[in-house]
C-alpha cells in the first residue's frame, strides 16, 4: 500500500494531468482520491466531488443526499466505493435516473456515472438490461461497483471519472459515439436504436 506521500503524490500528478487536454476540443478531466490524512475541507470537497460525477450535480437539497453515509465516510468508516454505491442506491438516484428513463437510457447513465465510460456495444447493454430486468434495480447498481473493471481503474479511493477519450483505430465507432453523448451530461438523450447505427444528439 502506497504512503500518505505517495498517495498525495498521486492527486497531483493526477490534477495536472487534468489541465491538459484529452480527445477532441479542450475537454479536461480532473480526479479526486481520498488519502489518509485528508482535512475536513478536502472530505467535503470529494463528497461534492462524488455525487458531481453519480449524480450530476454536486449541490443537493439535504433529504435528496446520503446524509447517514456521507457521515460514514467522513469519519473514515465508509470508502470512497462504498460512498460511490450508497448515492447509486438512494431514493434520489432511483427517481432520477432509474423512474424518469426507459431503461435502456437508466443502463446507458449508469455506465456514465459509476464506469465513467460509454457502453461499448449492443452485448453490453442488453447484459445490464437482463440483470435490471431479472435481479432488480440494486443488483443492476452492484455490477458495476463490484466490477473487476471498477476496481482496476477506480479501486477503493478513487472517484469514478469520464475517461475514454483516446480513441483508437481498435475501438468501435459507437463506443466513441456513446461517450460524445454522454459527457454532453445526463440531461442529453441518445435517441434511435440500442445499437446506435440511428443515434443522434438530442
Amino acid at each position: 500500500m502506497r504512503d500518505v506521500q505517495d498517495c498525495r503524490a498521486v492527486r497531483r500528478d493526477a490534477l495536472d494531468l487534468a489541465k491538459q487536454p484529452f480527445g477532441l476540443g479542450q475537454r479536461s478531466q480532473e480526479i479526486f482520491q481520498r488519502v489518509p490524512g485528508d482535512t475536513a475541507d478536502q472530505i467535503q470537497g470529494l463528497l461534492r466531488a462524488t455525487y458531481r460525477q453519480v449524480m450530476g450535480n454536486p449541490h443537493l437539497m439535504e433529504s435528496e443526499r446520503v446524509i447517514s453515509a456521507e457521515s460514514k465516510f467522513a469519519e473514515g468508516y465508509l470508502s470512497t466505493r462504498e460512498l460511490v454505491r450508497a448515492i447509486a442506491c438512494s431514493p434520489e438516484y432511483r427517481r432520477r435516473f432509474f423512474e424518469s428513463n426507459a431503461p435502456y437510457r437508466f443502463v446507458e447513465l449508469n455506465f456514465k456515472h459509476l464506469l465513467g465510460r460509454a457502453p461499448q456495444g449492443r452485448e453490453e447493454m442488453l447484459h445490464h438490461f437482463t440483470i435490471l430486468q431479472e435481479q432488480g434495480f440494486d443488483a443492476e447498481i452492484d455490477s458495476y461497483v463490484d466490477s473487476a473493471e471498477y476496481q482496476a481503474r477506480f479501486g477503493e479511493e478513487e472517484v469514478p471519472y469520464l475517461h475514454g477519450w483516446n480513441y483508437s483505430a481498435g475501438q468501435q465507432g459507437l463506443q466513441f459515439s456513446y461517450v460524445l453523448q454522454l459527457a454532453r451530461g445526463a440531461a442529453a438523450s441518445v435517441k434511435g436504436d440500442v445499437t446506435g447505427t440511428n443515434s443522434r444528439l438530442g
